[in-house]
């Protein structure tokens, strides 16, 4: 089936519904927060759920609380074309990481709509659970299970630091459906998305085409020492639990520089026991992430931290107890998507440039099950994970566009393949 000539999205609509969402969680510097499965999150669910069933979709949730919006294909036992992304944010998180995503999929079926157009194969629109990590770790989760990464009680013990886990907390909230999270087959899956980084802006291009996505690491580190008073205890004497951190976030930064451009390291959240003034700190829990799209490089970067926690550990005389957490491999997109991006963008007529992702992504996950590929459009000054991050309403208009033609072009190319003989 051709696609039709007068293809458009409704650039206004989209991000008039992208300002309305910011609204659930603002923050005063113009960010959002709205953590996984908070009442937040539910507000913003709930929301996003009312505009899908108003466009005229079918929605329904897995247990996992993942959501999934159907618009029916004119054959609908054909397997969907899903875009999608999350609703949830860092603490200090902006309005379009994540959000965008799941916006400009569900502008592709309002546009969809609009011109009364009835792709071949059905489309979806998914909202993931937990993309972030940030209340639950490790990040991504939910698509994990979706894929097969990770089992459903797995997924539903991931707790806070308050103890509460998602499966209590998705009841909580009313979002503990009763679909079995995945096990069915997905024709593509695309997902559209801020850069987060500087790289499209600095280079005048309005759209990055993603062939592939780092890999990462991620480790949670405590160090045991000894409690003691700040006075009278004597340097020499000291299991100063917190100079062992600060020693392993100096090597840290030495590891991500070593092997730069490409490698990122990072520690980014450490809590520190007993935390009081006077009192040489005795434990500390701390993060550190991981990130490098040459698999090799990653492995080599695991192998050095380990190295500096035990030499650390060891001449402060602290105890350590160190596990990785997560990790996943790089990620090449698939071939098909990635050329279905291409030709939107030719047809578009948008500037471009090929890109690899520093993130991650659902669609990293997505990859596993699904042929699978990613949008991505420019923010300002590169700045994400902020309450400042910012894009514009033509990047974004830009980059759905470019949506709905890979969608159109994927979901139509279903039909062909299963006319096509064995």
């Amino acid at each position: 089936m051709s696609t039709p000539q007068n293809v458009a999205v409704n650039g206004s609509r989209l991000w008039q519904s992208l300002m309305d969402m910011a609204q659930i969680g603002a923050t005063p510097k113009g960010g959002v927060c709205r953590l996984a499965l908070t009442d937040l999150d539910k507000q913003g669910r709930d929301l996003f759920v009312r505009w899908c069933e108003e466009a005229g979709c079918t929605v329904s949730v897995d247990r996992m609380g993942n959501i999934f919006a159907r618009r029916p294909g004119r054959d609908d036992s054909l397997p969907p074309v899903i875009m999608g992304s999350h609703l949830d944010s860092q603490p200090t998180g902006g309005k379009y990481d994540g959000v965008y995503g799941v916006l400009a999929g569900l502008e592709v079926v309002r546009s969809l709509n609009d011109m009364n157009y009835v792709t071949e194969a059905p489309v979806e629109v998914a909202v993931w659970t937990n993309e972030e990590g940030s209340r639950f770790a490790p990040a991504m989760v939910s698509s994990g299970v979706f894929a097969g990464v990770f089992d459903l009680d797995y997924g539903l013990s991931r707790a806070d630091l308050d103890g509460k886990t998602m499966g209590e907390e998705l009841a909580r909230i009313g979002y503990a459906g009763d679909r079995e999270v995945g096990g069915r087959k997905v024709g593509a899956y695309f997902e559209a998305h801020i850069e987060q980084g500087p790289i499209l802006e600095i280079e005048g291009k309005t759209i990055g085409v993603v062939t592939d996505c780092q890999g990462q690491r991620w480790y949670e580190i405590t160090f045991t020492g000894q409690e003691a008073h700040a006075g009278p205890t004597p340097m020499v004497r000291r299991k100063d639990a917190l100079l062992g951190a600060a020693r392993v976030v100096d090597a840290v930064n030495r590891i991500g520089m070593k092997y730069g451009p490409l490698a990122c390291a990072t520690v980014g959240l450490m809590q520190i026991h007993p935390n009081s003034r006077n009192v040489i700190p005795g434990r500390v829990f701390f993060t550190v992430d991981f990130r490098h799209p040459d698999d090799t490089i990653l492995a080599a970067m695991d192998g050095e931290l380990r190295a500096e926690v035990e030499r650390i550990a060891g001449e402060i005389g602290l105890e350590s107890d160190f596990q990785q957490i997560w990790y996943y491999a790089p990620i090449k997109f698939d071939e098909s998507c990635v050329a279905a991006v291409r030709k939107g963008v030719e047809r578009t007529g948008h500037s471009f440039r090929d890109i690899v992702s520093g993130a991650g992504h659902d669609a990293c996950y997505l990859s596993k099950v699904a042929p699978t590929g990613m949008v991505f459009i420019p923010c300002i000054d590169g700045i994400s994970h902020n309450e400042v991050e910012e894009t514009t309403p033509e990047w974004s208009t830009a980059g759905c566009e470019v949506l709905l033609h890979a969608v159109l072009d994927r979901a139509d190319a279903m039909a062909e393949q299963v006319k096509a003989p064995a």
